[in-house]
């Protein structure tokens, strides 16, 4: 089922009612739908669609061979092109007089194999194809190779792009929409164990629970999503004990590179640095800063990926007995932790909301970014930490807090944000609290009492459908 993307595919049938050369740039994580997306834009249209694969120049050139002849009737499949010259010769020809779409898939992998195809590309850009009808797709998952050796200054197709789009995961409302029996507690739940990956998210029926979802899908050893991780680490990395192990401290809860480094077992800033760069290359890790701040001693790493949050934070510890086919057991070992997992999940769940909201003009202020805080408080002398920062031009910010929790958010936690927002000098603020079960009487009553704070229970979140 094709959900989602409804920008994505109406800026991409745009560009292809202009009916001149279009070259769109397509690039995010691996398993976001990127593949989908293009597959699903060209079904009806005429396109040739050319998978790069991680191999030598010759076998790339026979694929992209079979993938344009296979289009063109009267013309023997079987054939090989002498080069790419003569293939995009062809494509240059055919889309001369009609539209026609070529689509090249990890793009990366054929340009490691043969390094020229960029400047060829561009060459044909600037000589032929600008006198086309052909729409040029680019597509990729290296996220760092697409920004740079692409889109990027440096390459040779700089500047020659008439569209980009980076895939992201599906928001908690896309996953929302995907999903129709599971109640809202359970959909929170799944998109956290998904990470909003559509692939991910197939794996998952609705008409279970989300515990035999939970123990089917990673704590089984035939499963899929048990698999995927180390699938994938394989896949894309040379070392993957390394990167997992890194991966694994960040999971569990180390977040600067000194932590990392220790937790991992690497004991070597400068070889996990190169290991999360990678990482991050792939879309797994980012890298974090405080809100308005740009500090490298303040700088920490955590997972892009919730689904990577999951898998790294409770398979590992629990292989013998997932491999002995308990997963009843592990799952009752886990359940306990989830609510703090789901801490994690909650706080993105709850900027998409306030970014909807914003949007609407729903929000006592307007914001224009947002991030999260965390440094040191003068005042009570510790380290704090504020889960959501959002501000303007004109000094008006909103302070958020995120609780994930079976218990009632009580008074205490919104003295505790009050005091948060007078660490910062902005003419206006509003404190936001959102949690999961509600709130003390005394909470609301302090809240009433203020007239600068929202309550917000995650039931009472409404979402565009």
């Amino acid at each position: 089922m094709f959900i989602g993307r409804e920008r994505e595919m109406k800026t991409l049938e745009k560009l292809y009612r202009s009916d001149v050369f279009e070259f769109v740039v397509i690039y995010g994580r691996r398993r976001v739908g990127k593949t989908t997306l293009i597959s699903e834009f060209i079904k009806d249209k005429r396109a040739v669609f050319y998978p790069g694969i991680d191999s030598n120049e010759k076998q790339n050139l026979e694929i992209l061979s079979a993938s344009i002849l296979s289009v063109f009737t009267g013309t023997e499949v079987g054939s090989v092109f002498r080069d790419f010259h003569e293939a995009l010769e062809l494509i240059y020809r055919m889309s001369k007089e009609e539209r026609l779409i070529l689509v090249i898939d990890e793009y990366p992998y054929l340009a490691n194999c043969y390094g020229g195809i960029s400047s060829l590309l561009a060459s044909f850009i600037d000589h032929k194809f600008l006198e086309s009808k052909l729409m040029l797709i680019l597509c990729g998952s290296s996220l760092s190779f697409m920004e740079n050796q692409v889109l990027g200054y440096q390459s040779p197709l700089y500047g020659r792009r008439t569209a980009q789009m980076k895939i992201r995961p599906f928001t908690f409302a896309e996953c929302s929409r995907y999903y129709r029996h599971f109640d809202r507690q359970e959909l929170a739940l799944a998109y956290g164990v998904t990470g909003g990956i559509p692939l991910y998210m197939s794996k998952l029926d609705d008409r279970k629970s989300m515990e035999d979802n939970i123990r089917d899908n990673f704590f089984d050893t035939s499963a899929y999503l048990f698999e995927e991780p180390g699938n994938l680490i394989k896949q894309e990395c040379r070392e993957p004990m390394q990167y997992n192990a890194v991966i694994k401290a960040i999971a569990t809860g180390s977040s600067k590179i000194s932590e990392i480094s220790g937790a991992s077992g690497l004991n070597d800033t400068g070889a996990t640095s190169n290991y999360i760069s990678k990482l991050m290359s792939l879309g797994i890790i980012e890298k974090e800063f405080p809100y308005k701040t740009e500090h490298s001693r303040k700088t920490i790493y955590k997972l892009s990926d919730s689904m990577f949050q999951f898998w790294y934070r409770f398979v590992p510890a629990n292989l013998s007995l997932i491999g002995q086919g308990a997963g009843d057991r592990v799952y009752q070992r886990v359940e306990k932790q989830i609510p703090a997992y789901m801490g994690f999940v909650f706080e993105e769940i709850c900027k998409q909301y306030l970014w909807q909201e914003n949007l609407k003009g729903n929000l006592p202020v307007e914001f224009t970014d947002m991030g999260r805080w965390w440094g040191n408080d003068p005042v009570e002398k510790r380290q704090t930490e504020i889960d959501i920062l959002a501000d303007n031009e004109e000094g008006e910010a909103i302070f958020g807090e995120c609780k994930w929790r079976n218990e009632l958010t009580s008074e205490a936690e919104l003295k505790e944000l009050q005091h948060q927002s007078t660490l910062f000098h902005y003419k206006k603020n509003v404190l936001i609290l959102f949690s999961k079960s509600g709130f003390t009487d005394g909470c609301r009553e302090l809240a009433d009492k203020r007239g600068d704070v929202l309550l917000i229970r995650f039931e009472d979140m409404e979402w565009e459908k």
